[in-house]
């Protein structure tokens, strides 16, 4: 509990920080936006892999807290600057650049440490419960980062992430994975991190859940955040009605995660992350044809649901199926399966609702989600997987003779 209070007040930071990131350098316009958003997104995507590898062969919780140390430094060096200079596209886009980094190693330690601290029987409460955590967070991160920022503009809120970080770091000081997994000595980091690659994409139940993953960043993340307020323009429904239909996500989310907090796995976690994708692909088509704001907001409940369903059940399978040498390289290949699928396909449907419709798009994106659900029940090995429920017993007992 002690490292997910400090997780989330790390995750607090960060909603605030990047709102004031993107806010600042949406005062210099669109160019400015885009360059210091790619200067975060960039150098992660780039050293993701090598990342993994340095955390597996050095200690995820030393890469941890090295992390944050220096975010801590470059926060409070970052304030200093913006309290005398402002904010100038140099500095946004070198902050960017800093985050990126960062995060490239950052993110697959933090992604191997709930295997690391609790038993593979408890991973799918433990990772619900970030998960509802950084839902929370995140639907208050923004309004804060929005007060924040007016009141002390980007040095305020680098100060504030400043303290978040000092916070996470003492936690990490304090708190020692209880499941010791021995590190990796390979040649070199390159080829740790390839090993990690294929690992990953050879084993038979981690092969179909990491596709499953990238199919539901690619189709499913973008259709709320793009592709609603596409329709809600084209059906005139106002801003306040597509902030309810987006809310109504939320709900559904954090009700089905709240379920797998309390009761565990709710049965096969490969099954049910298939058929989370087709619940979702059916909300998004009916999201693409509602016909009114009731509707649409309906849909966007189903939609959370499936989203939910599918969280809280293919996390803890791949985390679970991860070998334990190759846990943080496996994290950093999910992580850049997410980031590249999300990157390719916000701009690609973008300009395909641009063109076409954005009906047409959110049915296309509805139908690939039911295919890609479909698809996956037809892997024998991710479907029969029964992490994180308790073993069942197949003997019959006979008399004796």
């Amino acid at each position: 509990m002690l490292w997910l209070a400090g997780i989330l007040v790390s995750l607090a930071g960060n909603s605030v920080f990047y709102f004031a990131l993107g806010w600042a350098a949406s005062e210099h316009g669109g160019t400015v936006a885009g360059l210091t958003l790619s200067a975060i997104t960039l150098p992660r995507v780039l050293l993701l892999l090598l990342g993994g590898a340095v955390s597996d062969r050095f200690s995820a919780r030393r890469v941890l807290i090295a992390g944050d140390a220096a975010m801590l430094a470059f926060s409070l060096i970052l304030a200093a600057v913006a309290y005398h200079l402002g904010a100038p596209p140099v500095l946004l886009i070198t902050a960017g650049i800093a985050v990126g980094v960062v995060d490239a190693f950052y993110l697959p330690a933090s992604g191997s440490m709930p295997r690391r601290l609790v038993g593979k029987e408890r991973l799918p409460r433990a990772l619900s419960l970030r998960q509802i955590g950084g839902q929370v967070v995140n639907m208050g991160g923004g309004p804060l980062g929005g007060v924040l920022v007016g009141l002390a503009g980007l040095a305020g809120a680098a100060l504030v992430n400043a303290v978040t970080f000092a916070l996470t770091l003492t936690v990490l000081v304090v708190v020692r994975p209880r499941h010791h997994v021995p590190p990796t000595r390979a040649s070199s980091l390159l080829k740790d991190a390839m090993d990690g690659v294929r690992v990953a994409f050879s084993h038979p139940v981690l092969r179909p859940g990491l596709c499953l993953t990238g199919a539901a960043a690619g189709l499913l993340l973008p259709v709320l955040p793009l592709l609603l307020p596409l329709l809600a323009r084209q059906e005139q429904w106002g801003a306040g009605a597509t902030g309810l239909a987006i809310g109504a996500q939320g709900v559904g989310m954090v009700a089905v995660t709240a379920v797998v907090v309390k009761r565990g796995p709710m049965g096969r976690p490969g099954l049910l992350s298939a058929s989370a994708l087709v619940l979702a692909g059916l909300g998004v088509l009916a999201l693409a044809l509602a016909p009114g704001v009731a509707e649409a907001t309906a849909a966007s409940l189903v939609i959370g649901s499936g989203n939910g369903m599918f969280s809280a059940h293919i996390a803890p399978l791949i985390l679970t199926a991860t070998p334990e040498s190759h846990l943080s390289r496996v994290q950093a290949v999910l992580v850049l399966v997410q980031s590249l699928a999300l990157l390719l396909m916000n701009n690609l449907l973008g300009t395909l609702a641009d063109l076409e419709g954005p009906t047409v798009v959110t049915v296309a994106c509805a139908t690939m989600l039911v295919g890609a659900g479909l698809l996956g029940l037809t892997s024998g090995p991710l479907r029969k997987d029964r992490t994180g429920l308790p073993p069942r017993s197949d003997s019959v007992s006979t008399p004796n003779t």
